[in-house]
């Protein structure tokens, strides 16, 4: 017995297949997630809280919601109701910002993203340009890639320094010399070790922060990878960080 349209069959199942694929694919990609959420409704839409294409957010005034959108950030500000999707037009300096926040082993060449004359005040949202770099101002739950290269990051270049960290009865002392932003943590004195409470203070500070390490086995590569390891393991600063680069790059 012959089957002469069997190839035709086949082929006609194969398309459908594909068309099933593109189709799920499709609406993975349309889902969205709340990566930052502040107002009367942030309990409402959580951080963390994953949107359906056809869900809607009902805002009121006050009320502030940053959606995250295939590698890309919306803002949604109440009051107003607003679909869960939407089109986002990023800005040509997405790709080198975001990669420069993800890349691993940062550099200490780096200013902190922004330049200045010699007279001109440090932006008050100035911030360390790489998700690794510890800015000894952000109190909180720090991720940690590598304890070996923990590096400590201040703002501004000028003037020489000393920040006090003290844990467990232990401290030491790191001397931040003018011209350098960057200082490695004192892993030989104070080594860093997740859980514990260290309190940092001196360095420029207004007043002492505390921040504790929490150990990331694989740094993620991707944009979504990174903000749902930060969110899991509550580094606050961090998240709030790659979400700020992201969100600059937002048209209009």
């Amino acid at each position: 017995m012959s089957f002469p349209d069997l190839p035709m069959r086949r082929l006609g199942f194969t398309a459908a297949a594909a068309m099933m694929a593109v189709a799920v694919v499709g609406t993975a990609a349309a889902q969205s997630m709340v990566v930052r959420s502040t107002g009367p409704s942030a309990a409402k839409y959580p951080t963390g809280a994953k949107l359906k294409a056809a869900d809607k957010l009902t805002l009121v005034a006050g009320d502030k919601v940053v959606l995250m959108q295939a590698g890309k950030t919306r803002t949604l500000s109440g009051p107003g109701t607003f679909g869960a999707t939407g089109t986002v037009q990023a800005s040509q300096s997405l790709g080198t910002n975001v990669t420069r926040m993800l890349a691993k082993g940062p550099t200490t060449r780096s200013r902190g993203g922004f330049s200045r004359g010699p007279n001109d005040p440090i932006p008050a949202d100035a911030r360390a340009p790489n998700l690794w770099l510890l800015d000894y101002r952000e109190a909180g739950t720090f991720c940690v890639a590598d304890p070996a290269t923990l590096m400590l990051w201040r703002p501004n270049m000028e003037g020489d320094t000393a920040l006090e960290i003290e844990s467990a009865g232990r401290k030491a002392t790191v001397a931040i010399v003018d011209g350098a932003n960057f200082r490695k943590w004192p892993t030989d004195t104070l080594p860093v070790q997740y859980g514990t409470d260290y309190r940092l203070s001196g360095g420029g500070l207004a007043q002492p922060v505390t921040v504790r390490f929490t150990p990331v086995e694989n740094a993620p590569d991707t944009v979504e990878a990174s903000i749902d390891m930060l969110m899991t393991k509550g580094c606050s600063p961090q998240l709030n960080r790659l979400v700020d680069t992201m969100s600059e790059s937002e048209a209009g």
